[in-house]
């Protein structure tokens, strides 16, 4: 009885000591213990999402994937498999097993390591939450105090949804909706039990029991999970039978980017960051830009396209690398994907590796899409590259173009038809990683053109950014030619001094002399001779002829009515920084230097009928539960009940300092900030207030300014009586729109090539050149091999950059009915002579009606008697105006 008492005190003392030392290890360590009421409101770590305006993913941007889901979301199978496997106590304990910490102990004792965990779901939380991975017993007496703590604040529903979306599942996956994207490319909703058992075995070790890393491996930890659920009695021996014998498929799957803009999203990006900070990548934003997915994509190809046709029509430059050359052991076919594996993929470009050359063929091995053909219409364009000036002879065979061992790059024939690529090439293979069947692709030969392009499209009645290409690929170069590539913009300058010559007083009908031009320039100890290109003379010419076709001398001359000093200060009130256009008569032939998106900004004016809009990318942002934390608020174009501030008078605008005025300071407006993401004003953005743009040109010579560059596409006169004649943006006319108009750009030596303009509720901007400055775009012969319809000569705007803006105009303007011409208060339409620009009674084909402003018609008519004798003269070498 005695022996009873003292075992019963004893039992007694161990239990108060258990107790007290339980206390003591809680009171040591609460200092160090966090704020677990902080799980209540947790946010998790989520990446930012980057989406077009009806909702495309564009990119995504954060080290975590997640996927947040709701707890009625998580199949019943997944919470199954956690407890079966994870934590088969969890309905039963408070954050702790006991049973299963003392069946730990004794492996501890037995092995002499910690070999065997004994963490509850809570306890893992506990540590995926606060506490790191090391094996110590400090931790895990922490991890046990905290999991109790969460035990006693949130049900087990609520740890169970915070466990599901916090764990690491290995490939940057966080929470099993990641994970099932990641591993499967579905939805957690739509996994199969084998799959979810799959996942449900990551958290033991996800970075070497995944499916991709080890299909092995997974089977094996998958079969486990499926023998526990059976033990368990979540699953029937039928359904543990069926799951265990359905092979596991499991590839790489990136986040499923729908829309390729990654000069937009890098936008988007760092505006972020400057807003939020590096929170930015982790908060979970929504970020949802101006962005159009069909113009996007309608950009993307158009100016693709149109770079690579450039590129192929100047000729072949030759294999990108020479892996083995006739008479060397050739690589085998598993050698030869394996090397594949290793190139980079550059959009639509893909390495290729050529195995056999016969006749007008080539068979080839293409990354990721196996054996492959490149048939004799998709390689006979590769003539020799000689010089940017001179190309080979035409080739007969495919052996005159490519041979065995060579590493080439290939695409797809039609780009039309093809999917957008993501930054991230995904490898297509089977379970085995093999290559898959041949894929039933015509496949052109290719090559990484040296040439680059932009190309960016806006609305005019708010600034917003539609489409925007900022190179041939953003992994080849990150640089955004579009928004930060300042270039000399050639003739694409001409309307904007043509706009300053109708606020001066001259007319549609104004004749200037199309006549050389000889100045001696004293300091050059030279003479400037500018020409027309080609340089062919017509004497007296009507204004709108002069900007329709693009005549070099009548801008200069034009230039020296408005005066070179007005025209410079002109130009601002357009947001063109003044200290980018020289102060010489070189202004009037595009030696000013601008970006294309300033350009796009620039003809907006004209389309819009003269309000100046600021460029804008971002429409709204949104946390991961849908509040909005920003949305953009754009200054508007109202045409009428609106307060606007009127287009200033034409005075000389600069400072007395003789430094650039502002645009305020010119048009009493508010002030026109750069097209700068770092000096992007949130705050006007942001207020609840109507915003409106303001008003830097009258309506009336917007107008007339459009009437010019819809005869640059229209031309006019008629063909049928002799007058007809075309503009220099002829080939736009194949759109077969009347509301169109636009403008070519060819710098000196065509060094860059331009085409600017506009339709109903958009303005477009296409570029090509070279990244160095000093290269030219050349010129090319025709190739024997590719019949009538190629382009040849000289490159300029209208060959080398009008296709991409035919191209995108065509997709962009499909479906909207052709707009009427609408014709501004104060207008008036005359007849007049086609030659002097006066009145006329006649009506036969030398005569034409004519715009004006009301009041500069002209008041003289024509005499016949006088038309052979009506202009002087230019003795003076075509230095006059007349």
């Amino acid at each position: 009885m005695k022996f009873i008492k003292r075992l019963l005190v004893f039992a007694l003392i161990c239990m108060l000591l258990g107790v007290g030392t339980i206390f003591g290890f809680y009171y040591y360590v609460k200092p160090e213990l966090p704020d677990v009421a902080t799980l209540k409101d947790v946010q998790l770590q989520t990446p930012m999402q980057v989406f077009s305006q009806d909702g495309k993913l564009i990119a995504q941007f954060g080290e975590k994937r997640r996927i947040p889901i709701s707890y009625d979301e998580i199949p019943p199978e997944l919470i199954d498999a956690l407890i079966a496997t994870e934590d088969s106590r969890y309905y039963d304990h408070y954050g702790f097993d006991p049973i299963g910490i003392t069946r730990a102990a004794f492996a501890v004792i037995a092995s002499g390591s910690a070999s065997q965990g004994a963490s509850t779901i809570t306890q893992q939380l506990a540590r995926n939450f606060f506490l790191s991975n090391e094996k110590k017993v400090m931790r895990k007496i922490k991890e046990i105090f905290i999991a109790v703590h969460i035990e006693q604040l949130l049900s087990k529903q609520e740890i169970m949804e915070l466990y599901v979306n916090k764990i690491f599942l290995g490939y940057r996956s966080y929470g099993f909706g990641a994970a099932a994207q990641v591993y499967f490319g579905r939805d957690l909703k739509d996994l199969t039990l084998s799959e979810i058992a799959v996942l449900a075995g990551l958290p033991k070790a996800p970075s070497t029991m995944n499916p991709i890393y080890s299909v092995e491996r997974a089977t094996q930890r998958r079969n486990v999970v499926l023998s526990r659920m059976l033990s368990e009695k979540y699953i029937t021996q039928a359904q543990f039978d069926e799951a265990r014998s359905e092979p596991i498929i499991s590839q790489y799957h990136g986040a499923e980017i729908e829309l390729s803009a990654p000069y937009v999203a890098e936008i988007a990006r760092a505006w972020m960051v400057n807003r939020y900070g590096e929170a930015a990548y982790e908060s979970g934003m929504r970020v949802t830009t101006t962005i159009d997915s069909k113009l996007q994509k309608a950009a993307h190809i158009a100016a693709i396209k149109n770079l690579l046709s450039y590129d192929e029509r100047h000729g072949y430059r030759g294999a990108e690398k020479v892996l083995w050359k006739p008479g060397q052991t050739a690589m085998s076919e598993e050698e030869i994907i394996k090397h594949l594996r290793s190139q980079p993929t550059y959009g639509e470009l893909r390495p290729a590796v050529v195995d056999k050359v016969a006749g007008k063929t080539a068979t080839v091995y293409v990354k990721s899409y196996g054996e492959q053909t490149i048939d004799w219409d998709n390689m006979k364009w590769a003539r020799k590259f000689r010089t940017d000036d001179r190309q080979g002879d035409a080739p007969k065979t495919a052996s005159d173009i490519l041979a065995v061992g060579q590493q080439i790059w290939v695409r797809a024939a039609d780009l039309d038809g093809t999917p957008d690529v993501a930054p991230e090439d995904k490898e297509v293979q089977t379970e085995d990683g093999e290559m898959p069947e041949p894929v039933a692709i015509s496949w052109r030969l290719s090559q990484v053109p040296n040439a680059n392009t932009a190309f960016v499209a806006i609305n005019p009645e708010n600034g917003a950014v539609l489409s925007l290409v900022g190179g041939f690929n953003f992994v080849h170069s990150k640089f955004n030619r579009a928004t930060q590539s300042v270039r000399q913009v050639g003739s694409s300058i001409k309307p904007f001094i043509y706009a300053a010559a109708l606020d001066k007083g001259m007319t549609l009908a104004s004749l200037v002399n199309d006549a050389p031009i000889n100045k001696w320039d004293k300091s050059a100890g030279t003479a400037w001779r500018p020409k027309n290109s080609p340089p062919t003379y017509t004497g007296p010419t009507r204004l709108r002829i002069g900007l329709a076709q693009s005549k070099n001398v009548m801008a200069v001359r034009v230039l020296r009515e408005v005066g070179l000093d007005e025209t410079r200060d002109y130009l601002t009130r357009f947001g063109f920084d003044k200290s980018k256009l020289p102060r010489s008569e070189t202004i009037a032939l595009g030696a000013g230097s601008l970006t294309p998106i300033q350009m796009a900004q620039g003809f907006s004016v004209f389309a819009n009928g003269g309000y100046y809009v600021e460029p804008y990318y971002i429409s709204k942002v949104e946390d991961p539960f849908g509040k909005i934390e920003f949305e953009a608020n754009p200054k508007v174009v109202c045409h009428q009940d609106c307060p606007q501030m009127q287009a200033p008078e034409m005075v000389d605008a600069s400072n007395d300092d003789g430094t650039a005025p502002s645009v305020e300071e010119a048009t009493n407006a508010t002030e026109l900030a750069p097209v700068d993401i770092a000096q992007f004003n949130e705050e006007d953005m942001v207020t609840d207030q109507p915003r409106y743009a303001p008003k830097v040109l009258s309506e009336q010579t917007a107008f007339l300014t459009r009437e010019m560059l819809y005869s640059n596409v229209w031309g006019g006169g008629s063909w049928r009586d002799g007058t007809g004649w075309n503009g220099t943006g002829w080939r736009a006319q194949k759109l077969k729109r009347r509301d169109i108009g636009g403008k070519t750009g060819t710098t000196n030596d065509s060094k860059d090539a331009w085409y600017n303009g506009y339709g109903p509720g958009i303005v477009a901007t296409a570029w090509v050149g070279f990244d160095d400055h000093q290269r030219k775009l050349g010129r090319t012969t025709a190739n024997p091999n590719l019949g009538k319809d190629q382009i040849t000569g000289a490159e300029a705007g209208a060959k080398t950059a009008q296709p991409a803006w035919v191209d995108f105009m065509h997709v962009a303007l499909e479906g909207h009915p052709q707009q009427a011409k609408q014709i501004p208060n104060d207008i008036t339409r005359v007849r007049i002579d086609r030659d002097s620009g006066l009145l006329t009674n006649k009506t036969d084909g030398s005569t034409m009606f004519e715009y004006f402003k009301i009041g500069t018609e002209p008041k003289e008519y024509i005499q016949d008697s006088l038309t052979d004798t009506l202009y002087s003269s230019d003795e003076s070498g075509g230095d006059s105006l007349f």
